[in-house]
């Protein structure tokens, strides 16, 4: 495991379509914030979104984590990948139903390009399902590395039948 020389913020989009979502996506903040190096700042509501891609899957549950993590972004990607595969998350088909789907979308405000890793996250700025959970952890000033400020991109990304889920 990789440690940054010391702690950034960054922000993880959390995803889930199969079997039980919401425990899904719960039980992966859990194991996000237990891992070495990351401590929890934030997460947001969990939101209910129609899928990208094949429409022949379930409503996915979104959410996203406001953490802080001394690791570097590929350790913790890697560790994010570990998390997704205990899920039982396969890579079958592109934009395919999926237990759990874990995605770096900020890290500190670094532009990363690497072929295991783009950051920001390239869908980020059109996806209503990533911005407003986004919106719930962090600032709406926040700025988006090559992009635009968080509420400029909200402004710019209607919620297209995004639902917050009430529990």
């Amino acid at each position: 495991m990789t440690l940054a020389k010391s702690a950034v913020e960054a922000y993880i989009g959390l995803g889930s379509n199969l079997e039980d979502s919401i425990d899904h996506v719960n039980r992966a903040r859990l194991e996000i914030a237990a891992l070495p190096g990351v401590t929890e700042i934030t997460f947001s509501p969990l939101y209910r979104s129609t899928p990208v891609g094949p429409q022949d899957q379930p409503d996915y549950v979104n959410a996203a984590l406001r953490i802080s993590t001394e690791l570097e972004p590929l350790a913790l990607l890697r560790q994010l990948q570990q998390i997704e595969n205990q899920h039982g998350r396969l890579r079958s088909v592109r934009w395919g139903a999926r237990t759990l789907d874990l995605d770096v979308l900020l890290y500190a405000q670094e532009i990363i390009n690497e072929p295991d890793l783009i950051v920001p996250h390239p869908e980020l700025s059109r996806r209503a399902f990533v911005l407003y959970p986004l919106a719930d952890v962090a600032s709406s000033d926040l700025p988006i590395p090559g992009l635009d400020s968080l509420s400029q991109l909200l402004a710019a990304c209607p919620p297209d039948g995004l639902r917050k889920i009430i529990s």
